[in-house]
């Protein structure tokens, strides 16, 4: 039986594979999304308890994709405004303070659900599908053997279908089955805890401030979500990091007792939390590939950086990469050019490289140092809060880099 043919295959149909497929519709490309998940999984998203800080250059990308205002149709308090970051350690209530006066927004970014963000990515792409006929979904399907020559790629899927292609995209997780199946290693940092995500009100306003708290024994974060719109009530999503075998009992706590727990974690800081989400937990592993691109193949998403959630650049960096390498092979469609060429995918990794590597690497490094519980580290950390908040300069690149204009 003769393969089918597409200009592309992108592996995974997440929010990376999905938006990589909404930026190239419309362009005369022929295009095949592959995902391992149900159609009714893909198509209709659960709440994950994952809330994606977007830098202003991510929201505007995601405007430029039709995702924005879809989100909002959703839900007209989806997207909270992120104005200022708070960064505190152990019991002190200090706090170096990041305020969206140091840049030239007036917020650092924007908060809004991941499962949001997904459900606007499939429903922008089916439009574009109908729209364009040039998108085939194979949902229910995977990678599993990969082939490439200076022709195209050749892919075999689980069901033992045959697919050939000018470009292979691997957007299937940090895990990415495609980038292994391409014989690429990846290094991975695993981190020994785990994280649980979920969604509380609570006494006392957050003004829309992210809070990154290092407590001693555990780290916490707080992502200021707009006011419950029925009861007007505050509302965040909160986030507590802990050693992977100490996850287990909080997960396994009835609501009531959770709140409480949860209220004793945070000082009581912020009055009386309640929870009013489901819990879930992720496994915190780091993965940065040892190549991102190969002869007609190239990663995108969480496949070409897979970042610690605590700077937040994960998406940012998937919708960088994102739009950057769809630019590219635009560019080279409209000049009749090969989509897959060695110099357009050499050009990608570089520039994706020097964007996205010293900040996976100064963030292993932020984590080393504020998860440490030694003594002499503890103390460390407290002078470099100290001296990072009078060193306004300092301040002033950790906002550029959260709104995406460094």
């Amino acid at each position: 039986m003769t393969p089918a043919s597409y200009d592309l295959i992108i592996s995974g149909a997440g929010p990376a594979g999905l938006c990589f497929a909404r930026a190239l519709t419309g362009h005369g490309l022929q295009i095949a999304l592959v995902e391992q998940l149900p159609l009714v999984v893909i198509s209709q998203p659960a709440f994950d308890g994952r809330e994606i800080a977007l830098t202003q250059h991510s929201a505007t990308l995601m405007r430029k994709l039709g995702l924005s205002e879809r989100i909002e149709t959703y839900d007209p308090a989806a997207l909270s405004p992120l104005r200022d970051a708070r960064v505190l350690n152990g019991p002190s209530p200090f706090a170096m303070v990041i305020g969206h006066g140091l840049s030239t927004h007036s917020e650092l970014g924007w908060l809004v659900s991941n499962h949001l963000i997904r459900r606007a990515a499939f429903d922008a792409v089916e439009q574009a599908r109908q729209a364009h006929d040039d998108i085939t979904l194979l949902a229910g399907e995977q990678v599993t053997t990969v082939r490439t020559d200076a022709q195209g790629a050749h892919v075999t899927l689980a069901s033992g279908a045959r697919l050939q292609t000018k470009l292979l995209i691997a957007a299937d997780s940090r895990f990415s089955t495609t980038r292994r199946a391409m014989g690429i290693a990846a290094d991975m940092h695993d981190f020994g805890r785990s994280m649980l995500v979920c969604v509380m009100t609570h006494d006392e306003p957050h003004h829309h401030a992210a809070w990154e708290w290092f407590d001693y024994g555990q780290t916490l974060a707080l992502l200021p979500m707009n006011d419950e719109p029925v009861t007007g009530a505050h509302r965040s999503s909160v986030v507590l990091t802990l050693p992977s075998q100490g996850m287990e009992p909080i997960l396994a706590e009835d609501p009531t007792a959770f709140g409480l727990d949860m209220t004793r974690r945070f000082a009581g800081r912020l009055g009386t939390m309640t929870l009013v989400s489901k819990r879930h937990a992720y496994p915190l592993v780091a993965v940065y590939p040892r190549q991102m691109v190969a002869q007609r193949f190239a990663c995108v998403g969480d496949a070409a950086v897979g970042m610690h959630p605590v700077t937040a650049h994960g998406f940012n960096f998937g919708l960088l990469g994102i739009d950057a390498l769809a630019r590219g092979v635009l560019a080279a469609h409209a000049a009749g050019q090969d989509i897959a060429s060695a110099a357009l995918l050499g050009h990608f990794e570089r520039t994706h490289r020097m964007a996205t590597r010293p900040i996976y690497l100064a963030t292993q490094l932020i984590t080393h140092l504020y998860t440490n519980e030694a003594p002499h580290a503890r103390g460390l950390r407290h002078l470099a809060l100290r001296a990072g908040e009078r060193f306004t300069p300092f301040k002033r690149a950790l906002a550029a880099s959260l709104t995406g204009t460094h």
